[in-house]
């Protein structure tokens, strides 16, 4: 007896895909509704009774997709969209990918399998990514949490990374300083790294200066003092820094502490994301914060609003510096007796 797996193989789409084509063909595209239509037809598969069923089926589950949990960004969105989802009569399911394309698409794979009724995704790279465009060609409803994709079908909801960044070295540069420099993951890891980078660029270049490479760490969230000493010594030597993430100031103002530096008295710090972590150190991490709270609300009101068959859309809420004590004037730096 024909079963629903076959008739999504044959037609080229998911089990969730075909699924949605029987129980709600009105939020399925029409082209990839009648492919499975004419798969159906030509297994001999009962679409009208299949379709009953599944009506009757509806998981209430959301499948979430996060890099880790070691970075409490993302621990604190997942705790937020879950409340905002349960009140919602939903529950969530979680995994996480590493940082890995390759983990992104099996765990993606397994959570469809699941029967979720739609997907959060923070994914390693929004642009150019496999998992996605499978994702829009079947019409499983998802929905991105911190991109901002430039592909108008990709539903997303962010902050202006590029902005936010650009915010931050504007707060640097107006306390003085002028060799800023920016930390990140391997190889700009990420396009949100990216994205910033392209920020702390534009800022520098407003105020005539020249940006310098991005600084580049062994991990997303874990520095390491040998990739910037060389850029602490002689005339040229920086008197401040921006991070891609908040976690990995904190991490680098560990090492920098640990080597005999003083921070902010010879180096001024800025992370990026505003963790509830960063007020509860010492210093105090000055960062750029991201709306954690409404950014996880809206990822799950815009997510449910996919499920009942409306339209991608995106969102990019606003981000503002906190304040702290890793960052000072660079004229405080100067007559400091430790700097």
């Amino acid at each position: 007896m024909t079963d629903l797996k076959e008739v999504a193989q044959l037609a080229g789409v998911s089990r969730a895909t075909a699924a949605r084509a029987f129980a709600s063909p009105e939020v399925v595209r029409p082209a990839t509704r009648e492919q499975v239509f004419a798969a159906a037809r030509e297994l001999g598969f009962r679409p009208n009774r299949l379709g009953r069923q599944l009506r009757l089926q509806v998981t209430k589950l959301i499948g979430v997709v996060v890099p880790n949990l070691l970075n409490p960004v993302f621990a604190e969105q997942f705790q937020a969209m879950e409340r905002a989802a349960r009140l919602r009569g939903y529950n969530l399911l979680l995994a996480t990918t590493d940082y890995s394309s390759e983990r992104e698409s099996a765990v993606v794979e397994e959570l469809l399998r699941q029967r979720v009724d739609g997907l959060v995704l923070t994914v390693t790279d929004a642009e150019s990514n496999r998992v996605l465009q499978s994702l829009d060609s079947e019409d499983t409803p998802f929905v991105l949490a911190y991109h901002q994709p430039r592909n108008p079908d990709y539903s997303a909801v962010s902050v202006d990374n590029r902005a936010g960044m650009a915010l931050a070295t504007r707060y640097l540069l107006e306390a003085g300083h002028w060799r800023i420099g920016m930390v990140a993951g391997p190889a700009l890891q990420s396009d949100r790294a990216r994205l910033r980078y392209a920020g702390y660029c534009d800022a520098m270049r407003e105020a005539g200066l020249d940006s310098v490479p991005v600084i580049e760490m062994p991990a997303h969230t874990q520095a390491d003092f040998a990739a910037i000493e060389p850029l602490l010594q002689g005339p040229q030597a920086l008197s401040a820094l921006v991070c891609s993430n908040d976690l990995l100031a904190i991490s680098l103002i560990a090492e920098l502490r640990r080597n005999g530096w003083q921070v902010p008295r010879q180096l001024s710090v800025i992370g990026f994301d505003g963790i509830a972590l960063g007020t509860q150190m010492h210093p105090t991490l000055c960062s750029v914060v991201q709306p954690i709270e409404a950014l996880a609300c809206t990822v799950i009101d815009q997510l449910l609003a996919q499920i009942a068959g409306a339209p991608a859309v995106s969102h990019c809420l606003p981000c503002h510096i906190r304040p702290g004590e890793s960052t000072q004037p660079y004229e405080e730096t100067l007559d400091d007796p430790l700097a």
